[in-house]
């Protein structure tokens, strides 16, 4: 079945299953995985496990509910724009079964901001931590993107427990330019302001490219020195097609989008080792790209992680992923 289709089968099957009570019931008990050593507090919020899905996975807020389910401790809805858009044409999501990893080029496809709020409201699982990835839309220039930001956290503000500004997806045009240190040290100093305004300041990350320099990497230390925001999500996809094992051919088929998977996961794990030693500790990561193991997700704990999130994991190693990363942090522990 192609990528994106079998995607959006699996989640129906998922809340098919999940609808019947005592089925629900049994699949619930049997994935989910409870003890006090894997619970994490990081800026005034309590995660029950300290494995999330990341954003991209459930784009509308759809699906959190049901994946839940799967026993995670945190789930990443989005990225969310303030207009809804229908994203980059099909197909657009690609496996790349040789290597574990994904390429897509999606393009922040999303119902607008307005359809995520009403997807949030009602009862949330029990212990659940949401966040809200932000985006811009593809015709807002970034001189304006701004406001297009600060249109998706006040909508937002009252149904996710933190925020995910998304600067650093490959599929929409000249948004990765927002990572440069004027425009990025401008668009989170406005967030900042705007979330002093709010009864309660909730945190703030910003989601960063793996293709980075250290160079780069050094402003984004001093970045989020200067705006106090609250950390880091290492890392987002990358445009890199270095030492893939599928063939050359079948890749320039492919085509452009951001690649997942196993192909980032060393470098996704030295950005995160680079940060975490050149913050002296002092940056919260939340560590992404190429976890599809318990061994993976502690190679991104033991680099300075405090926080993992799966995705393309999930598609090669399948429901149980989650069970089994915080059964090995626990025989770590």
């Amino acid at each position: 079945m192609q990528a994106e289709k079998a995607h959006y089968f699996t989640v129906s099957m998922l809340k098919f299953t999940l609808a019947v009570p005592l089925v629900g019931w049994l699949f619930r008990s049997f994935y989910k995985t409870e003890d006090e050593r894997l619970e994490r507090e990081l800026f005034g919020l309590k995660f029950k496990n300290p494995v999330g899905l990341a954003a991209g996975f459930d784009k509308d807020g759809k699906a959190y509910r049901a994946m839940s389910a799967l026993g995670f401790g945190f789930i990443e809805v989005g990225t969310v724009t303030p207009v809804a858009q229908a994203g980059n044409p099909k197909p657009r999501l690609f496996r790349l079964p040789a290597d574990e990893g994904l390429i897509n080029r999606m393009g922040f496809n999303n119902a607008g901001m307005e359809a995520m709020t009403d997807q949030l409201k009602g009862k949330r699982p029990a212990g659940l931590i949401v966040g809200g990835n932000i985006g811009k839309n593809k015709v807002t220039p970034n001189e304006t993107a701004v406001n297009d930001y600060t249109q998706c956290f006040d909508a937002l503000y009252p149904y996710v427990d933190y925020f995910v500004v998304n600067v650093s997806s490959p599929n929409t045009p000249g948004l990765r330019e927002l990572q440069e240190k004027e425009p990025l040290t401008r668009l989170l100093t406005v967030l900042q302001n705007l979330n002093k305004t709010k009864p309660k300041a909730k945190p703030i990350l910003l989601k960063i490219a793996p293709d980075l320099t250290n160079e780069q990497l050094d402003d984004i230390i001093e970045i989020v020195s200067d705006t106090k925001i609250d950390g880091v999500i290492a890392t987002n996809t990358t445009i890199s097609r270095a030492v893939l094992k599928t063939p050359a051919g079948e890749i320039k088929r492919v085509g452009a989008g951001g690649l997942s998977g196993q192909p980032v996961k060393a470098r996704a794990t030295e950005v995160i080792k680079y940060l975490h030693e050149k913050s002296n500790g002092k940056i919260v990561i939340i560590g992404v790209g190429g976890i599809a193991s318990a061994e993976d997700a502690i190679e991104k704990l033991n680099a300075g992680a405090s926080l993992v999130q799966v995705y393309s994991g999930l598609v090669y190693e399948g429901p149980g992923l989650v069970k089994r990363i915080c059964k090995g942090i626990l025989k770590k522990a």
